[in-house]
Parts: structure tokens; sequence; C-alpha cells
């Protein structure tokens, strides 16, 4: 059984990795930021009981259910305001472009004067960028075994398929990296 201190040390230490995993995920901070609470929050109510050791196999589940469940919502919502919208005849033009949200979204992020930052950090938004535009399961593998540092059976376990799969997709996702990576201009 994990302590009120273990489980509260667990949760500090994921809580970063967890909120970017789920930004790469969901492209929205704030939607991010409610499926990380909810995830921690499903943990400590439902999973306090059990051992300290099975606590990050159990939230990279919870976690993965919550991104699911939230993609969901966003499904269902997105159909009942699709439909509201054609009773909606002389309101507003109707029109939404992704690309302009992500844009903005890009403008509010923050750079720093020094010169080697500024670049550092500028490799780094292309390299989350390409991430990003991995396939979902590429994506959710890669971040998983490199990002949250998890074994193949651990990773296998969480995604719900099995370590053959998570081979292949982290393969898949390393080359497709590295490939797009070198067209930037970008090498290791």
């Amino acid at each position: 059984m994990a302590s009120d201190k273990e489980l509260s040390d667990f949760l500090k230490s994921v809580e970063k990795r967890a909120f970017k995993r789920t930004v790469y995920a969901v492209r929205d901070d704030d939607a991010a930021l409610d499926v990380v609470q909810d995830s921690m929050i499903r943990l400590a109510d439902k999973y306090a009981d059990r051992p300290a050791a099975e606590l990050p196999l159990l939230f990279q589940r919870i976690l993965s259910n919550a991104t699911m469940d939230w993609f969901r919502r966003q499904k269902v919502r997105k159909a009942v305001l699709q439909n509201m919208s054609d009773f909606d005849v002389d309101g507003g033009d109707g029109e939404f472009d992704l690309l302009e949200s992500l844009e903005s979204a890009e403008g509010m992020l923050g750079a720093e004067s020094a010169a080697d930052t500024v670049s550092r950090s500028q490799i780094l938004l292309v390299i989350e960028a390409q991430v990003a535009e991995l396939p979902a399961r590429q994506r959710e593998a890669f971040l998983l075994r490199y990002w949250e540092e998890l074994d193949v059976a651990e990773t296998a376990t969480v995604m719900g398929c099995s370590e053959g799969s998570v081979k292949t997709h982290c393969s898949r996702a390393v080359h497709a990296l590295a490939k797009a990576l070198r067209t930037k201009g970008i090498a290791p």
C-alpha cells in the first residue's frame, strides 16, 4: 500500500511529462491540464491502496483512457454543435480554421533573449511539431518508451497491444522523426 507521501511524490514526478504527453495528443493546453488532473484524482481516489510499484503503470493506463474519453466527448460535442449549426441561418460566418487557431497558440509561446536558448527552443519546437505529426499509435508508443521511459512490456500493457506492436510503432516513429528532422537540417 502506497503511503500518502509516496503517492504525492509519484504524482509530482509525473505531472510535467504527463501534461506534455497529453498536450501532444489533444493539442490544447487547458484540455490537457484537465485530463491530467482528472487522471491524477482518479488514481488517488481509486488506487491509493495499491503498492507504490504499481502506480506508474496504473497512472499511464488511466491517463490513456482519460485521453480517449476526452476525444470521445469532443466527437459528441462536435456532432451536437454541427447539428445545432444547421438551425443557425444568419448568425456568424460558420467558418473555423484549425490552422489559424494553431498559429495563434504558437504565437503565445515566449522566447528568451539569449541566442543559445532561442536556438535550442526553436529546435525543440521543431522536434515537438514532428512528434505531433506522428500517427497516434506511433506517437503514444514513442512517448511512453522514450519520454516516460517505460520498458516494452510496460508500454504494451498501457497501450493494450503486443510487445511486437510496441517495437514496430517505436521503430517507425524513430525512423519517421529522424527523416523529418534531417530534412529540416537537424542532425544528432
